[in-house]
């Protein structure tokens, strides 16, 4: 077997539910946003009294908190995540509810003091805004425009980039249901990918980077890919974050 095969078939069997990265050390890298989400999610949480987690993943960063609120509830979609997170955030206390990624919250208006969200697949900005009590505030860091897209267009060849991501268009969605955004920040950051078992597990972990993807799709993409790295080093890519912040006016 080539080396080549070896390491497709390592990163094809590589488990990628959670969003636990540890796996990827010594394989693959990628720079922090500077404003330190975990450490901002622990204060946020540590003065709420009923707080809420969406699309929680494996509860993996939720977790990390040091001080839970009275009551704890976190959404997760895909069902092997749920499980996940139930044993992860059980020492928290906290409940995990099955939810669409974007669909409706299933939970009363004005429930919640504080809402957080990592790296949404998408934002109900309605939906938060309605379970938001008034003076409640909502934390998010989410993926930018563009995100990866040296990686994307690697794989699939060049591809579009939507603005729907963008800064903005969130500010915009924010205030329109009558949320005011107290702190917007944005980064760019690198990325190294090591080798191509690194840019397997990736791209079966965060599927929205090459929607559809299969090795077996995407074969000679690959090929490709593992000669360029074995030739010139960690393939380089950039992530883009923001984090936004917003409130639900007292009145």
């Amino acid at each position: 077997m080539t080396r080549f095969e070896t390491l497709l078939a390592e990163g094809a069997a590589v488990p990628v539910e959670g969003w636990d990265f540890s796996w990827f050390a010594g394989r693959a890298t990628e720079e922090r946003p500077p404003w330190g989400y975990a450490r901002l999610l622990g204060e946020r949480m540590a003065t709420a009294a009923v707080a809420l987690d969406v699309q929680t993943g494996g509860g993996e960063v939720l977790a990390t908190i040091d001080t839970a609120p009275g009551v704890l509830v976190a959404t997760e979609s895909w069902p092997p995540n749920l499980a996940v997170a139930r044993r992860t955030l059980a020492p928290l206390g906290a409940t995990v509810v099955a939810a669409a990624d974007g669909g409706d919250l299933p939970f009363a208006a004005g429930t919640f003091d504080l809402v957080t969200s990592r790296h949404p697949v998408t934002t109900r900005w309605d939906e938060i805004g309605r379970v938001l009590r008034p003076g409640g505030g909502y934390l998010s860091q989410q993926v930018g425009v563009g995100s990866v897209r040296e990686l994307t267009d690697a794989v699939m060849g060049p591809q579009p980039v939507s603005q729907d991501r963008s800064p903005a268009r969130a500010v915009a969605a924010a205030e329109a249901v009558g949320l005011e955004v107290v702190d917007l920040r944005e980064a760019t950051l690198r990325m190294e990918f090591h080798d191509i078992a690194a840019v397997v597990v990736f791209l079966r972990k965060v599927i929205w980077t090459v929607p559809g993807f299969t090795v077996e799709r995407y074969r000679d993409a690959l090929v490709a890919l593992h000669e360029r790295i074995g030739a010139e080093g960690p393939f380089v890519a950039h992530s883009t974050r923001y984090l936004i912040e917003a409130r639900r006016p007292e009145r």
